[in-house]
């Protein structure tokens, strides 16, 4: 196979969600990383950078929603949602819904005159970093990637 065969890597069965996967991952979690020193040093410019990273994370995740939908009807040719597999699937839409959430609320909290983030904000964006993590660690798995063998 030629690896600058652009139809072959656009059009492989499992190819885009691999990729695509990285941009909604990186981008909440640099935002919770930047809040977190947006709160710390009571940085306004930080907290600006979380609220456009966290913005990219919810325009990306619903791609990544769907190119993980279309690896499993494809790859797996629709295979019946169990074990590691049905997780994934749980832990990815979780986070994803969770990344909408988040996001909805900070468009919300913008308006208001206050701007601080609360704990629960807090809470809730750490607990979807640990959705991400567990939907990562099982879609390795199923892909293959980790044998999942300790």
């Amino acid at each position: 196979m030629n690896a600058f065969d652009l139809k072959a890597a656009l059009l492989a069965k499992h190819a885009q969600h691999p990729v695509i996967i990285h941009f909604p991952i990186a981008l909440f979690i640099i935002s919770v990383a930047f809040d977190l020193v947006a709160i710390w040093r009571k940085n306004p410019t930080m907290a600006r950078a979380a609220y456009y990273n966290l913005l990219g994370a919810a325009l990306t995740a619903p791609v990544a929603v769907a190119t993980g939908l279309t690896a499993w009807q494809w790859q797996l040719e629709g295979a019946k949602l169990k074990g590691n597999l049905l997780l994934h699937m749980i832990f990815a839409l979780s986070a994803s819904a969770m990344i909408w959430l988040l996001c909805a609320w900070r468009i919300r909290q913008r308006k208001l005159p206050q701007r601080t983030l609360g704990i629960t904000y807090i809470s809730l964006a750490l607990a979807t970093v640990l959705l991400i993590a567990l939907a990562g660690h099982l879609g390795g798995i199923v892909s293959g990637v980790e044998s999942g063998a300790s």
